[in-house]
């Protein structure tokens, strides 16, 4: 089975950038969308983005369209959230997760994403 792991969080203060990755431990990505979602505390976890197997169509949550980027390297194995403008209301643990999809589908339910990995913290400071 595949085993997400993501890296890249951290502290950084409003109007920052991060870029965070999502590597493949046991099998690879193929055949997988990937999505990412985040947990802030006291709140459910919630739809991030999320991009098909092939990399040709995305999904962003409302709060962050315009400001994060979701994109993939199958070569590499690796799944990148671009994170730009950020804000305070962004700090949460962010989930990198797959999900066996059509080569052009991608899913924004939780449900739907079989594998997780085990998390990274985003702080943003005001």
């Amino acid at each position: 089975q595949v085993q997400p792991v993501e890296s890249g969080g951290g502290l950084v203060q409003a109007g920052g950038s991060l870029r965070l990755s999502c590597g493949a431990s046991g099998r690879t990505f193929t055949g997988y969308a990937m999505g990412w979602f985040r947990q802030a505390p006291g709140k459910e976890r919630e739809f991030v983005a999320a991009i098909s197997w092939s990399g040709g169509t995305t999904g962003y949550a409302d709060p962050v369209k315009g400001r994060f980027t979701i994109s993939r390297d199958n070569a590499k194995n690796t799944v990148y959230l671009q994170m730009n403008s950020l804000k305070p209301e962004d700090t949460a643990v962010y989930y990198c997760a797959a999900g066996a999809s059509s080569v052009s589908n991608y899913y924004t339910q939780l449900w739907k994403y079989h594998y997780w990995g085990q998390g990274t913290q985003v702080t943003v400071s005001s």
